[in-house]
């Protein structure tokens, strides 16, 4: 209980904080590619339930039909915008909304697409979605530089499901496990300094 209430003060006044930001951003977004603002895609929360995920689109509206769904590198249907926002992990923002809403938390483990899921061996997958997913966790701390181990891999479909799921599934339970609020505000506080340290490159 006093993790839902933490999640639901914190990402309330960070959304009302960061409104114009939001603001800016989505304009941005919408100027710099014919499109909507935001993009909703369908990933597996706590309990297994389905829920849409906010993020800013940082690509052309017809990826999915351009490309694989796995982004790697310096994939040309990331737009102008969209390069910018994901450098500095900005595209995630709108996830507030999703804290608020109840479908994720600030931190847990970052929610994946289900065919990923499905990919986890059951008993660990059981003990994953009975965690609410978060916008940040040590796992998301040790991978931010995943897409450039991607863009180095022959097959980057294989080198995400073999490597890099298994390790990001290991960090986030042994996290989850010995949890407290006192250690999820730092894992809030080190990823504020790696994503104001990113800015600065």
């Amino acid at each position: 209980m006093a993790k839902r209430v933490f999640d639901l003060v914190v990402a309330s006044v960070l959304l009302a904080l960061l409104a114009p930001l939001l603001l800016v951003i989505a304009a941005w977004v919408r100027v710099d590619s014919p499109g909507p603002a935001l993009f909703r895609q369908q990933r597996v929360g706590r309990g297994g339930r389905a829920f849409r995920i906010h993020k800013f689109r940082t690509m052309v509206v017809d990826a999915p039909r351009r490309g694989p769904a796995l982004t790697v590198g310096d994939d040309p249907r990331i737009t102008r915008a969209g390069r910018w926002l994901r450098r500095r992990r900005l595209d995630e923002l709108p996830q507030l909304i999703d804290v608020v809403r109840g479908d994720m938390s600030l931190v847990g483990p970052r929610p994946e697409v289900p065919r990923y899921v499905e990919r986890v061996p059951p008993s660990l997958r059981d003990e994953l979605l009975a965690l609410r997913p978060g916008l940040t966790d040590p796992a998301s701390l040790a991978g931010l530089d995943e897409d450039a181990q991607l863009a180095r891999a022959a097959d980057p479909e294989r080198e995400y499901v073999d490597v890099l799921l298994p390790r990001k599934l290991a960090l986030s339970l042994d996290y989850a496990r010995r949890a407290t609020l006192a250690s999820d505000v730092a894992v809030l506080l080190r990823t504020l300094g790696a994503l104001l340290g990113r800015g600065r490159r």
